[in-house]
Parts: C-alpha cells; structure tokens; sequence
C-alpha cells in the first residue's frame, strides 16, 4: 500500500470553511495527477525505481527552495540562503516543474502550459529570475537524492519450493529495484527489521490463526457491517483532506508547508523500504495459505479450511510485518508531531477504494490507525501480531525521521 495524495471529490469536503490558495498544496495536488497521466502514458508499473520516490523528491525540491528564501529548518541538500526577495511561489513552482519533467517527460505539455502560466504571475524580473534560479539548483539537487544506489546489486525474488512442485508465478510487487533505493534517512533497510513472527506450533499464532479464520473470512457470520466496511475502506486511504487541513491553518508558511509534504514522503518512502525488506526476509505465508494447509503446520489448536477466502483481495507479497499497519501508524506519529493527536476539527481521512464515499471523520490520529491495524485483519490478510509489530516499526520509523531531518533551526 502506497498511502497517496490522490486527487478524489473528497478533496474538497475538507473543511467547513474555505481552503486557502497554497502553491505547495497546488503543485503537489498536480504532480499527482501528472504521475497518474505519465504512468498510463509510458506503460510503467507502479513501481519500476524510475520514479519511485517522484512526488517525495518534488516536495524536497520545493522546500529546499523555499527554504533558501525563508529559512526556518535545516536543509537536507545543503543549499546555502538565497535572495529573500525571490518570489517564494515561483522557486516553488519551478521546483517541482524541473522534477516532474525529468521524470515524466510525456507531461511536459500540461507542465509547460501550468508552468507557464505560474511565471507569468511575477512581473518583476529580478524577483522572477532569482526565483527561477534556486528553484532549478532546488530540483537538480532533489534529483541526485532518494535514488537506486548504482554500486548496488539487484537481486531477483526467488520463490522458494521444492524441485519440481508448482507454485504461483506471478513475481511480489517489490521489483529487485526496490531494495536498492538509498533511504531518507534510515540507513539501511534491514535497520529496523523484526524478530521472526511467531512459531507456527506457538499459542500465539494459533490464537491469531482462529481469529482471522472466523472474523476475516468472505463468508464469516460474526464480523460485523461496521468491520466489513473498514475493511474496505481502509484499504487505501487518500490523506491529502488531512495534509491540507494542516496547511490551511492560520500563521503556516509556505515552507512549512513543504517541510510537511517531505516529511511524509521521507517517511513513507523508508517505511516501505523497512517492510519491503522484513516482508521478503522472512517469507511468511498469507492466511489463505495458512488455514487451508493448516494441517501440515504442526499446531494441535489449528484446523485446515479447504475452501477458506478473505473478504479481500490478498496483496501479492508476503504477510509478514503489515505494512499497511506500519504507514498509518507512522503517518499518525507525523500528524500528532504537526498538528496534535487531536486536531480539533477531527481526523479526516478519505478513501481512493471507495471514491464516492464522504470523508470520514474520526477523533484522534492514534483511532485511525488502530482502525487501519484491525482492518486488515477483518479483511482476512493480516494476523494480530503482525499488525502489531508493523504499527510499532512504523512509529519508531517516524520518529527516527523527525529527531534527524528537516529539523527547526535554532535562533
């Protein structure tokens, strides 16, 4: 699960007041959509390691350049103070304009067109060139960060069976690529991998093993309308009502409002990176594998259902930690560092799997993601202890982040 800025009707049922116009919160809103369009126009996978880190490195272009302008934070690229007088929109715009064209140049027309159109708003040419200036040195630097590591060696999933003994051939959605990607700002992909999941003769996961067997399944009778609905909803959140909210509040500066986007991108990127890795370490079966072969798993407290199926679909990787516990409960601890556990106009957070629903509203950060967590269990894909190991890897990701980079300058 990648958990996206995606442009939805929700979007505009943030608030019960007005959005404020926000170049930063325009252009990201855009590279969305220009990556949607460049995706379907260039045939590419949602994860190829051409782009992969694409909207995170158009929001660190545009703080990096709106930081040189207005500084407040440390710089993650090392760009020195530039022009205070340089227009802050348009370092901003032009940022994310020389990003997203390296990246997906099919769009350079729709970003000639918007770019265009942002220039002309600054008459004054010594605003206009300066800003032009530190937002290009912006994005030439974004462009050599959160990159493939060239001296990496790629290496292809093997899927691991016995000579001779078919298996399912379509390859896990995490490409060789993947692994190889330079983290933000965790180090290594193996920095915070978890012990092994719990043994298959344990109490444990025969307890965990029962509980999604009976509440998870397409046909359970104890799971209830509430859960079968947040099973689907939350299976893809759209979390750009929330950022938003956060931005249009009274006082934000444009770079804040940057610094934001970066941080949930840096964070979300290595989170990833972290699940990616203990996920194809440790190879734990799905429970549709599981509770139909659960008589060769050596627990007396288990039994096999031959025809068992999840309420939804199984994601094509394996189960061990749920990565999906791990980036909403490191988005929480995002949000709470921002704006508070409890934002007082709730939590609201959309869905890209049901798209015409209204935006959900919840009370605290932390009830969103422990909601996250227990979805993925009504959905019969995840176990108990794997939603709980995954959401405390993605706190203490989080945390990591913030206590390293784009941190308040001291003044």
């Amino acid at each position: 699960m990648r958990v996206v800025l995606a442009i939805t009707a929700s979007a505009v049922m943030i608030a019960a007041t007005a959005a404020r116009a926000d170049t930063v919160c325009e252009w990201m809103e855009f590279a969305s959509k220009i990556e949607t369009a460049g995706v379907a126009a260039q045939q590419l996978t949602v994860r190829t390691g051409e782009y992969d880190h694409a909207q995170t490195q158009v929001a660190l272009a545009m703080f990096e350049a709106l930081n040189a302008i207005d500084p407040r934070y440390e710089t993650y690229l090392g760009i020195k103070k530039a022009d205070p007088g340089a227009s802050p929109e348009l370092a901003a715009a032009t940022a994310a304009y020389y990003v997203l064209l390296a990246h997906f140049p099919s769009q350079k027309s729709a970003l000639d067109e918007s770019y265009g159109m942002a220039v002309e708003d600054v008459a004054d040419p010594k605003r206009r060139d300066t800003a032009i200036a530190i937002g290009k040195l912006a994005a030439e630097g974004a462009l050599k960060v959160g990159i493939i590591d060239p001296d990496a060696v790629q290496v292809p999933y093997l899927p691991r069976t016995e000579a001779g003994v078919w298996v399912a051939t379509q390859l896990p959605v995490f490409t060789p690529s993947y692994l190889v990607q330079k983290p933000w700002f965790i180090g290594r992909a193996d920095a915070f991998r978890p012990g092994p999941p719990p043994a298959l003769t344990s109490d444990r996961y025969a307890r965990d093993f029962n509980e999604i067997k009976q509440i998870g399944g397409k046909k359970s009778s104890v799971r209830t309308v509430h859960q079968t609905r947040m099973a689907k909803y939350r299976i893809n959140p759209d979390l750009l009502p929330a950022l938003r909210l956060i931005s249009d509040q009274y006082g934000r500066r444009l770079v804040d409002n940057a610094r934001l986007f970066t941080l949930y991108g840096m964070i979300d990127d290595d989170v990833m990176l972290a699940a990616a890795d203990a996920k194809l370490h440790y190879n734990f079966w799905r429970p549709i594998t599981a509770i139909r072969n659960a008589a060769e798993d050596g627990n007396p407290a288990t039994e096999p259902d031959p025809n068992w199926e999840p309420l939804i679909a199984t994601p094509n990787h394996p189960e061990y930690p749920c990565a999906h516990c791990m980036q909403a409960a490191a988005v929480a601890e995002l949000m709470k560092h921002e704006y508070g556990n409890r934002p007082p106009e709730g939590v609201r957070v959309a869905s890209t799997t049901s798209p015409m629903s209204a935006v959900q509203v919840l009370t605290t950060w932390d009830q969103w993601a422990q909601e996250v967590s227990d979805s993925r269990t009504f959905g019969g894909v995840h176990y108990r202890f794997s939603n709980e190991v995954g959401a405390k890897m993605g706190r203490e990701i989080a945390r990591d982040g913030l206590s390293k980079v784009l941190r308040p300058l001291k003044h």
